[in-house]
């Protein structure tokens, strides 16, 4: 393509356009039509010419006069409660239904990787005893020891807030660091599952295991799906870079970027439910039964939340991004 001859050709256009923006609201009917023709005609002027000979001045320009005419046609936009209500009813809960085939694979094999942690532990004296001396194993794990009194060491309230701190700044990194071929990811996950794995095998050789599953998994259910989560979902970003699909790299990692986004507010109010559980309910005289029976109660809670609410969704075509009026324009390419 012509460059000289493309900007003589559609100059006019791209001056009226601009010269119509510059009136703002004051506009007939006849020059509203017209505006929209011209921001769509702009739009592609502007696709063929990045897809063909991009100038950089060119581009900037048109670019500048594509987003203000966007934003004069679809108007501003303003959040609200409603908003809310639908990312919580319709929005998250269908994005993590529709990344199930990325966190459950994650959370089996994860859960795998720590029970064979915890077997290796528990079985190889070795092992244990390059963790740490004899005498700080014991006071880890004897009755009153560190692994039971870490849930009490601090006020039931601001140990809440500092776990659910820690648990959702952890998710967010799954979540941003995806897109490095989600590498980061499974680091972050190997440590979590080292840290399990420890503990069930020193618990175990201890004779304890009842015990510290009685303190992990009324919180722990909750707490481990949501970084699960997170983890499938920068998994799933970080495999974007690598296949897009039939769609640009650059507009495939737009899309998965919005719903990672939604997806860390989300995980951040489940983390703050697993967290008030951790601080309140793991630490309380309640009898093991009871304790684990409210962290099932919370797991199934959140399960059924994602299947029967998120799966509705899923299937009404939700995806968990954000509206189409809200969303960068996508300009069409030239074949």
């Amino acid at each position: 393509m012509d460059l000289d001859v493309f900007v003589t050709a559609h100059r006019a256009e791209w001056d009226r356009l601009e010269q119509l923006l510059g009136r703002g609201r004051r506009l007939t009917g006849a020059e509203a039509d017209e505006l929209v023709s011209l921001y769509q005609r702009t739009a592609t002027h502007l696709s063929l010419i990045q897809s063909s000979t991009p100038d950089p001045m060119l581009t900037g320009r048109l670019t500048q006069l594509v987003a203000r005419a966007r934003s004069t046609v679809t108007g501003t936009r303003r959040g609200s409660w409603r908003d809310a209500a639908r990312f919580f009813t319709e929005g998250f809960p269908a994005a993590v239904y529709g990344s199930r085939r990325w966190w459950i694979p994650t959370a089996l094999l994860s859960t795998l990787l720590g029970v064979l942690i915890g077997w290796w532990v528990a079985t190889h004296p070795e092992v244990q005893a390059a963790i740490a001396a004899p005498e700080e194993l014991k006071a880890l794990t004897q009755p009153g020891g560190g692994y039971e009194t870490y849930y009490s060491s601090h006020p039931a309230a601001s140990f809440a807030a500092k776990v659910w701190t820690n648990n959702a700044q952890a998710a967010a990194m799954c979540l941003v660091l995806g897109a490095f071929l989600g590498i980061p990811v499974l680091w972050i996950l190997f440590l979590n599952m080292v840290n399990l794995g420890v503990g069930i095998g020193l618990m175990t050789s201890a004779g304890r295991l009842d015990v510290f599953l009685g303190l992990i998994l009324p919180h722990g259910l909750l707490e481990l799906t949501a970084v699960f989560v997170a983890a499938g979902t920068g998994l799933r970003l970080g495999w974007t870079v690598i296949d897009p699909g039939p769609r640009t790299r650059r507009a495939a990692l737009a899309e998965q970027g919005r719903a990672a986004l939604g997806m860390a507010i989300g995980l951040a109010a489940v983390l703050f439910v697993s967290g008030l559980i951790e601080g309140f309910v793991t630490p309380s005289g309640l009898p093991t039964w009871a304790r684990i029976g409210i962290g099932v109660a919370a797991e199934a809670l959140f399960l059924a939340y994602v299947y029967v609410w998120g799966g509705r969704a899923a299937r009404a075509g939700e995806t968990g991004d954000v509206d189409a009026a809200d969303r960068t324009a996508t300009l069409p390419t030239a074949a």
